[in-house]
């Protein structure tokens, strides 16, 4: 598949292509047309003639929604490959006073680096969860805001934050934590001036402190009002391990998510990171109150945390989305892989019926739209819906083996990406990317950690 850089605007055509389009029954061989930055129509059979249109040979192809990543620490690519044995909290213990180091240049080659690696794995959408602003290091923010502006993903930025540093019960040290005014300003002031709304949105802002343990109870109420009061989501970490449970139950006398439940942090708008440690009833309410989850596998695995209870929660008519998680817990995972590290982990736990080939798409993409509020725009191939769309080869010498397209995508090891289409422009074609020098997007995370290992060296 010879593409340019960039496909003109206007009509694209793709043609001979299997189709799942997550809502709706699978198409073997059909046809998807895009106008501009939307799904204008699809369907069996070839493509109607569209006078000026481009058209792309979908031969041998597998399209997908483009996939949504609902969790993430950008700044981590800087930081992979430290701490290899520990639990999360010997892990974070670990890394505060390295992330401490972190300037704007920091960031911005990490988020360079680890949204073009996201691109590459066939995502369109990602959030990322930064809440760690060292005080004189730039505007830490608005450098991962360009890097996903360059690097062509929509992006959602989760201005985190945390107050309750180690003087005040919490894990982190006091160097990292921030006042509970100057987050409140900094929160509110980044959605004023980035947040876009509209239908077609490349940047929306979340809300988003890090934790129980290292934010405050004012912080979590007065940043879920600030959320509300702007039409924003919120977001944080939850019930990722026993640790963390032990640690609400001595300090607040409850476990994870009655906490939550006690803060006024559950609803359709909100989605917590990781909720591997849930009983019964924490399953119920989630779903009976349509918050949502953002699960991490790959992370789980790494730090030993436990298997998240999915399959549960998706019986129950919870909604679920995936994330890669931080670099430095998640190293290089690809998000395409994290829909066979779910399946895998969920069948070893439950059998083999627990979750399917294509539950886990959804996961990757419908579910993850749903975290973010945009299923309305996102997750499926629809007419009207956003041209957000991979292409990915299942024609391969050995993966043409694989009878079921979307069994050789989620079961084996991805295959290649041909096209990644961000509301109908080229991120990725060919495998390479095509908005930014792959070469250098690699060389800007790698400078990044060589960086901030010299800032924290110095620190010390």
């Amino acid at each position: 598949m010879n593409l340019p850089d960039d496909l003109p605007t206007g009509t694209i055509l793709i043609d001979n292509v299997h189709i799942a389009p997550v809502a709706g029954p699978e198409i073997r061989s059909g046809h998807i047309r895009i106008e501009g930055d939307r799904i204008a129509s699809l369907g069996p059979g070839p493509a109607p003639d569209v006078p000026g249109a481009t058209r792309i040979d979908g031969g041998g192809c597998l399209a997908t929604p483009g996939l949504v990543n609902t969790h993430h620490h950008l700044y981590q690519w800087a930081s992979q490959g430290l701490v290899q044995e520990a639990t999360l909290f010997e892990w974070l213990t670990a890394l505060y006073p390295v992330w401490a180091a972190l300037d704007a240049e920091v960031v911005r080659g990490a988020a360079t680096a680890g949204l073009s690696w996201l691109a590459l794995s066939g995502c369109t959408t990602a959030s990322d969860h930064h809440y760690v602003f060292p005080k004189g290091r730039g505007d830490l923010l608005a450098a991962e805001i360009e890097a996903a502006r360059e690097v062509g993903l929509r992006f959602h930025p989760a201005r985190g934050s945390m107050d309750r540093g180690e003087s005040k019960g919490g894990l982190p040290p006091d160097s990292v934590v921030e006042e509970l005014d100057d987050i409140l300003a900094a929160t509110a002031a980044a959605v004023d001036a980035y947040h876009d709304p509209s239908p077609s949105s490349m940047l929306r802002v979340v809300v988003a402190p890090c934790s129980p343990f290292s934010a405050s109870a004012e912080l979590m109420t007065e940043s879920a009002a600030l959320a509300r009061a702007r039409g924003v989501r919120l977001h944080t970490h939850l019930a990722e391990t026993l640790d963390e449970e032990e640690h609400c139950l001595e300090q607040f006398g409850v476990r994870p998510v009655d906490y939550m439940e006690r803060l006024d942090w559950l609803g359709p708008d909100v989605w917590f990171a990781h909720a591997v440690h849930l009983s019964d009833g924490d399953l119920d309410k989630l779903a009976e109150t349509g918050t949502g989850v953002a699960h991490c596998p790959s992370s789980n695995g790494r730090l030993g945390a436990g298997i998240a209870r999915v399959s549960e929660l998706l019986r129950r008519g919870a909604n679920v989305g995936l994330g890669v998680d931080g670099a430095a817990s998640s190293e290089l995972t690809p998000l395409v892989g994290e829909m066979r590290q779910a399946l895998l982990i969920q069948r070893a736990r439950y059998g083999p019926r627990a979750l399917t080939a294509r539950q886990a798409l959804e996961l990757a993409t419908l579910g993850g739209a749903r975290n973010l509020g945009r299923q309305d725009e996102l997750g499926t191939l629809e007419p009207g819906k956003l041209a957000d769309l991979a292409l990915w080869r299942v024609d391969g010498p050995f993966t043409a083996a694989v009878a079921d397209p979307v069994c050789a995508l989620v079961f084996g090891p991805p295959p290649p990406l041909a096209l990644l289409l961000v509301g109908g422009r080229t991120v990725v074609a060919g495998g390479e990317l095509r908005t930014v020098a792959q070469d250098a997007a690699g060389r800007a995370g790698a400078e990044a950690r060589g960086r901030l290992a010299k800032l924290a060296e110095g620190a010390h």
